[in-house]
């Protein structure tokens, strides 16, 4: 059987900021659920892309180099292997994340 995946379900199980969940699996990629509150780390994955997309909320991706990138929902971004940045949500806001399966969620 084919599962049917309700994202506004997902959302309603999430407590903690900052732990994503893994609700897919596309061959060798994951689709992560995260809530975003407050400020993560800045880090950086040496290997891998990484794309956020907004999809309750707003968030800011900080980073290294003083460039800042605001995302409203519906919108999106990928962060290129190797680049420094630290996300920051103001609000609850609630994010997927569409990685290689491998990916770290926390960074190198």
């Amino acid at each position: 059987m084919i599962p049917q995946i309700s994202i506004n379900e997902m959302i309603k199980k999430i407590k903690k900021p900052w732990s994503p969940v893994v609700i897919a699996r596309v061959n060798d990629q994951v689709i992560r659920l995260a809530m975003f509150k407050g400020s993560y780390p800045m880090h950086k994955h040496s290997n891998e892309d990484e794309l956020f997309y907004v999809y309750q909320g707003k968030i800011s991706i900080q980073l290294e180099k003083g460039e800042k990138i605001i995302l409203k929902q519906g919108e999106m971004t990928v962060v290129p292997k190797g680049e420094n940045h630290s996300p920051i949500s103001e609000e609850e806001s609630f994010v997927l994340m569409f990685e290689p399966s491998i990916l770290e969620s926390r960074g190198d």
